[in-house]
């Protein structure tokens, strides 16, 4: 490997521009979509482990799929920022299953930043209307732009708009947006009445917008946390709504929006329908109430990305 793929004491790495290159929003929608059809469980997934680590704490996240095993170790510093650093790092080691020889280390905040929007843009394609015209995202950081980007893929929405707290950071991501052929305007929490899809990608703690505005057939993706004390959806919106999840028990480990809910009585654990029958047709989106998606990122979607990265990695 030559060029923006380097050398890490033998082991070759692929750096974020590599990545990019290797690697769009289509493709690894498909690589995530794949996953599910092929016949993974999320619930045989490791859940996430967290430990205190130096000036703040390390996340590792294991997989296996198929013939690939990797895990992803992330850094996560508080005090970076003003160290001119960022406050979260990450790489990615890629190994075979059967022998568990490191083959490949990849940049593990690229990956994050593919592999959490194609999460979403898989659920919301299964849960959106076909026709659907009116896109609403909450936030204006690169989640927010790589949803707005990722869920263009899966409809052809004639209106998006921004939500966000500081206008100078909307209009920012409005013009790497337009610099990315995507024509947005800026947006206010009461413009989920009527929308077709609701994407909020904020580091909120509290809900976004009054759930009772959101349209019986609309579709809301919710994925900016995975802290059980912080949630962007409201109780109302969660107990009227078909809630898919990536997987129940990790939803109830770390999703806020939904233990939340849960603890409030407006939801129960059995209401909640895993991502991979959605996939696989068992199940589909309603029309007589919303459609709500909530992501809190798991181990299995790093890997499924990752493996696009590899050379050898088959087609989809």
């Amino acid at each position: 490997m030559t060029g923006a793929t380097g050398a890490t004491g033998g082991l070759p790495f692929v750096d974020a521009d590599e990545v990019a290159r290797r690697i769009g929003p289509d493709r690894a929608r498909e690589l995530v979509q794949k996953a599910l059809r092929d016949g993974f469980d999320p619930a045989h997934d490791p859940a996430r482990v967290h430990t205190g680590a130096g000036d703040g704490h390390l996340l590792l996240m294991p997989s296996t799929l198929g013939g690939w095993v990797g895990v992803k170790v992330a850094t996560v510093s508080p005090e970076n920022p003003g160290r001119g650093l960022p406050r979260i790092q990450a790489v990615y080691v890629l190994m075979d299953a059967r022998t568990l020889t490191p083959r490949l280390m990849v940049d593990g905040v690229s990956l994050t930043s593919l592999r959490t929007p194609a999460t979403s843009a898989v659920a919301a394609d299964h849960l959106t209307a076909p026709d659907a015209a009116t896109l609403v995202v909450f936030g204006n950081g690169p989640q927010a732009v790589e949803h707005t980007v990722a869920m263009s893929r899966i409809r052809d929405f004639t209106d998006v708009r921004l939500v966000g707290r500081n206008p100078h950071k909307v209009r920012a991501a409005l013009d790497e947006l337009a610099d990315r052929g995507i024509d947005a305007r800026p947006g206010k929490p009461e413009d989920v009445a009527g929308a077709d899809l609701v994407v909020c990608a904020t580091s909120a703690a509290e809900p976004l917008f009054d759930g009772s505005l959101v349209d019986d057939g609309a579709c809301v993706v919710a994925m900016g946390s995975h802290e059980t004390d912080r949630r962007e959806l409201d109780a109302g919106l969660m107990g009227r709504a078909f809630v898919v999840v990536e997987d129940r028990g990790a939803a109830l480990r770390e999703c806020g929006d939904v233990v939340m809910a849960v603890d409030e009585g407006a939801l129960t654990p059995d209401d909640l329908t895993g991502l991979a029958p959605l996939v696989r047709g068992e199940v589909s989106r309603r029309e007589d109430r919303p459609n709500v998606f909530k992501g809190s990122g798991m181990s299995w979607q790093d890997l499924a990305v990752a493996v696009g990265v590899a050379p050898e990695a088959p087609e989809v």
